[in-house]
Formats: C-alpha cells, structure tokens, sequence
C-alpha cells in the first residue's frame, strides 16, 4: 500500500533527525559568480542563461543538504520571473530532488474557482489520467482558502488520490498577516475559521502515522499563535516559515510541535542557500561547505530547543 504524504515525511524526519526545510528561492544577482560566468558563457544574459544558473546553483544546494533534511521547499515566482527557461529550471530541480531522496514541496500558493482549481492540482499532481501531461509532479504545493471550500476540494482530491500533500495557508509569517487572517466574524477569527476547515480534511485523510497529507501553513514569528492552532489542528503537519531571515529561532516554534516531537516542518531559505557569501573565496567546495554547516546549525538549533522542553523524537 502507497504510503501517504504525511506517513513519508514523518519517516523521513526520523530518519534524518531533521525538522528543517530548505527553500531554494534563488536571485540572479546572487548566484556565485562562477554559476553566473558559465551560464553567460554558454546562454548569454537571458532567461535560458538564467534558467541554467537556478538549476547549477540548486543542484549545489540539494548535494550539500541531502542528508542533512527531508524536504526542499522551490517558490515558483522565483522561477516565474524567467519564463519557460525559469520553469524547466523549477521542474529539472523537482526532480533532481526527488533524484537524490528529497520530498519536494512547491510553494506556488494556488487558489481559485473549482474548474482552474483542478487544472492548478493536476499541474502538480496528477500524472493517472492525462497522456499529454509530462510525467512529473511535486510531492506537496501550498494553497490559499481565501476562495473557500468549493476551491480548496479540487486539490483535496487530487492531493488524496496522488498520494500528496498540501499545506494551506492559515497563520502567515508576514508582519501584516493579521490585516484580514484576524478578523473576526461570528465570534472567531478569520484564521480561526480555515484552521477548523484545515482540521476537518485532515480527519477525512489521516495515514498510519496519525497524520493527515492536509497540512498548514503557520508563521514561526507568532509563538504564541502556533499553540492555538496546534490545538485547533492536532493531526495536521505544519510547514512553518519565517525562521532565520526573518528573525525566528528554535525556542519560537516549539509550539508548533506535537508531543510526540513531530507535527511541524520549520522552513529557511535566504540564511541557508546563501551562507556561502561569508567565504573568503567562493567556489564549488566553500558553496557547499558554508551551506552545510547553515543547516547543521539550523537542525542543532530546532533539536536542542525541542530537548530543552522534553519534546525532542529521537
């Protein structure tokens, strides 16, 4: 029996002793200089040129995290900027990922009526039934509920039926996350209201692990937010972002965990992928040094803050 999203990434984690999550977010202008010299070499300065600098550098960046984390998390706008040269770029990284024993998480945060609904999932999921779609797909996508339920069950569906997994936006890390997430109608909160709806998919999905593919998306800069929605949401995984970069730390998300030390999945990008510009001299060996350690850091800093509240797994 195909494991489930959910079942996967508990494994995993284990596995690899590793709540992290590593977006690979990457910007032109700060690809190593060496990438950017070869790809003007071959392509020019243009979107293929760029496209194959994305791919190099986030090859770089897996080789150096592969058995360090469980999950690498592409946001698709960066790739978007290039056109159809920056989306091959995002594919050949899903698979390459995937490749080396990655689950790949896209971060697209698609949303809308039900009929693009579905042709936004089968996009990313659905491989079953469509012999003109290449035969690809990512392992879990974010999705926004602001259209409500009638365009978050299309990707349910197929979510459920590709063994995927979804993480739907209830709790942002944003500063002004709260402008509509905390509104409040009929006595609850906005965000209140999707993690009821985020809970009652995930009671209709649950895999041995007792955990549903049907995740959220919970900010690590709300500590005090997070135990609320773990109460509100007690079998879903949370992909939690807003660590490094953004100002959070391992003693901000350990409210995002359940006891049995699992539950959340803490996401970096910028302070691992770009750890390499404190070296002196940048070439394959210090990328890969620098970004290796970023993440050894980040998994000490997650585990000893979970161990310091008698919550670590392993």
């Amino acid at each position: 029996m195909t494991k489930t999203f959910a079942d996967r990434v508990c494994e995993q984690v284990k596995l690899k002793k590793s709540h992290a999550v590593v977006g690979l977010d990457p910007v032109i202008n700060r690809i190593p200089s060496f990438i950017l010299k070869e790809a003007e070499l071959q392509y020019g300065k243009n979107p293929n040129g760029a496209g194959y600098a994305f791919y190099e550098f986030n090859k770089m960046i897996i080789d150096a995290v592969c058995d360090k984390v469980a999950i690498v998390k592409p946001q698709l706008a960066y790739y978007e900027v290039y056109g159809a040269a920056g989306i091959k770029a995002f594919w050949n990284t899903v698979t390459y990922a995937q490749e080396k024993g990655l689950l790949v998480i896209a971060d697209a945060k698609r949303g809308d009526i039900d009929s693009t609904a579905t042709a936004y999932a089968t996009a990313f999921f659905d491989e079953l039934h469509n012999e003109w779609k290449e035969q690809i797909r990512v392992d879990s996508l974010t999705i926004n509920p602001y259209l409500g339920d009638d365009s978050l069950q299309p990707f349910i569906d197929s979510a459920t039926q590709s063994h995927a997994g979804l993480f739907i936006l209830v709790k942002t890390s944003n500063p002004r996350s709260g402008d509509i997430q905390e509104l409040v109608a009929n006595g609850r909160e906005v965000a209140e209201k999707v993690a009821e709806m985020v809970n009652d998919y995930a009671q209709q999905t649950l895999g041995d692990s007792a955990y549903s593919p049907v995740g959220a998306v919970v900010g690590a800069t709300y500590p005090e937010a997070q135990a609320k929605y773990r109460k509100l949401m007690p079998n879903s995984l949370f992909l939690v972002p807003g660590y490094g970069t953004q100002g959070a730390k391992g003693k901000d998300i350990v409210n995002a965990f359940n006891e049995d030390g699992l539950g959340a999945l803490i996401s970096a990008s910028r302070s691992i992928i770009y750890a390499y510009e404190q070296a002196d001299e940048v070439n394959r060996d210090s990328v890969m040094y620098y970004v290796s350690n970023a993440v050894a850091a980040m998994n000490e800093d997650i585990n000893t803050a979970l161990s310091e509240v008698n919550n670590l797994q392993w």
